[in-house]
């Protein structure tokens, strides 16, 4: 249905967009991964509590509910001539979508508590806020980007095999898939930032193509 395929680009280029916004963010502003003991992530969310608030929102929890959206833009596009890889790539974006939603929204239930708390036990509400973050990292998938990784390689094999898109478009999506699923590694967790960077080139310019129409014709 071709009705989908604009808003579908419009997704796909917030998403790529929220990825950029999310690096910015945590890697020069907040300077996270400097951030390591518990009571040091405490002290970061008192400080910039309203900015970790709006940060849940855009990159997990709005996130998750554009890439909805996108899921079914490529699924409509896809599943004629590759039905398999497109509905089970499908399948796949909409449990992605489901748990970043899940994470965003126990952060930010999260924060008011721990505020709270820190007011009057400091230590505590270290140990409380790293609980939080436990919890919604798990639920995110921090540790490896497996969903993502699947979802992002069925896609891209469905349009090399319904010749839609780009050839390198495609290859690129199968290079961000093949990194997505050796991040879940032991030792090659540190892949999650470069599929992290690959993706959001790919959903940009996924994005572009969608929005200008060239999706809806075969390309080379």
């Amino acid at each position: 249905m071709t009705y989908f395929q604009r808003p579908g680009g419009f997704a796909a280029l917030y998403l790529g967009l929220a990825y950029a916004v999310g690096i910015a963010l945590f890697l020069v502003v907040l300077d996270y991964p400097s951030i390591t003991s518990a009571e040091q992530k405490m002290e970061l969310l008192v400080a910039s509590a309203m900015l970790f608030h709006v940060m849940q929102l855009i990159l997990y929890v709005i996130f998750g509910v554009v890439l909805l959206i996108f899921v079914r833009a490529l699924h409509e596009r896809l599943k004629d001539a590759a039905p398999f890889a497109a509905r089970l790539g499908a399948v796949l974006g909409v449990l992605w979508a489901g748990l970043l939603v899940a994470s965003g929204m126990v952060t930010i239930s999260g924060i008011d508590p721990a505020l709270r708390l820190y007011e009057t036990d400091p230590t505590q509400a270290a140990v409380f806020w790293l609980g939080i973050e436990t919890v919604a990292e798990g639920i995110g998938l921090g540790r490896g980007e497996i969903l993502g990784g699947l979802m992002t390689l069925l896609f891209a094999l469905a349009g090399l095999r319904a010749a839609v898109f780009p050839k390198a478009l495609n290859y690129l999506g199968v290079f961000v898939g093949i990194a997505g699923i050796a991040s879940t590694v032991p030792g090659l967790h540190d892949l999650a930032g470069l599929f992290g960077i690959a993706q959001l080139l790919w959903f940009l310019w996924l994005g572009t193509v969608l929005w200008a129409g060239r999706g809806l014709r075969h390309e080379t």
